[in-house]
């Protein structure tokens, strides 16, 4: 992957960057370039691969988001206690946590009815994959996506859309729709373009809506952790079946 596909998801996302400004009551650039700064610091942390060193036979990138997940806890205590709540980082749940489980449940039941059948099966167990899956990607992405970057647009974009008494704004729109191109667009070293639009489409409309209703609904990042490896997980059985 080259290292100037972060800026390709920056670029494919800047339409919805504009329509979010236009339709703001308020833009606050300076969260917004905070958030810009921030994407390519972690996307580049991400791309490290210093383990090996370590470590040869590691086939996950376990340096990379140790990495990640540090700068997100730095960021974060760096914080008073009210901004932490507002990023999610918090134990404290919402009166409609359960409301936001059961739609949570619902797109999961969809989820895990698609994979089955659509799936290739037969793959053997790996352990290092299991722990990784298990883990990593939920405790990284989430703290990023759903805390971190959700709370800046939230600041850059000021909206009072509210839905069940529950507010949604760009910055809900803009993080749900960075996931599915963050994970199905990339630039190769040789600078060519390469992308899965059903991966996308999907995993935007999802995954990535389904954890961003649970965080919403729960007020925390702890349910949208728990419920992205346990996706992780059921990606990973389906493939041993």
């Amino acid at each position: 992957m080259s290292l100037w596909t972060p800026f390709l998801w920056l670029a494919i996302i800047l339409p919805i960057l504009i329509l979010a400004h236009l339709k703001s009551e308020k833009t606050n650039l300076k969260y917004l370039l905070i958030f810009v700064i921030y994407f390519l610091l972690d996307c580049y942390l991400n791309s490290l691969d210093f383990i090996d060193i370590i470590l040869p036979n590691l086939k996950w990138n376990w340096d990379g988001k140790s990495l990640s997940l540090i700068l997100s806890l730095g960021f974060i205590l760096f914080h008073s206690k009210g901004i932490q709540k507002d990023i999610g980082f918090t134990a404290k749940f919402d009166k409609k946590t359960k409301l936001g489980i059961l739609i949570f449940l619902g797109f999961l039941i969809f989820d895990f009815t698609y994979k089955f059948f659509m799936f290739p099966k037969g793959r053997e167990f790996d352990l290092e994959s299991f722990i990784f899956q298990s883990t990593m990607p939920g405790l990284t992405e989430e703290i990023l996506f759903r805390g971190i970057y959700l709370w800046l647009l939230s600041k850059a974009f000021i909206s009072s859309k509210i839905i069940k008494g529950i507010s949604f704004g760009w910055a809900f729109v803009i993080v749900t729709v960075l996931f599915g191109v963050a994970h199905g667009v990339i630039l190769t070293e040789s600078y060519e373009i390469r992308y899965d639009i059903p991966m996308i489409v999907y995993l935007t409309f999802i995954s990535s809506l389904s954890l961003g209703i649970l965080r919403k609904f729960s007020g925390n990042l702890i349910l949208p952790i728990l419920g992205h490896n346990v996706i992780n997980v059921m990606n990973f059985l389906i493939r041993l079946m």
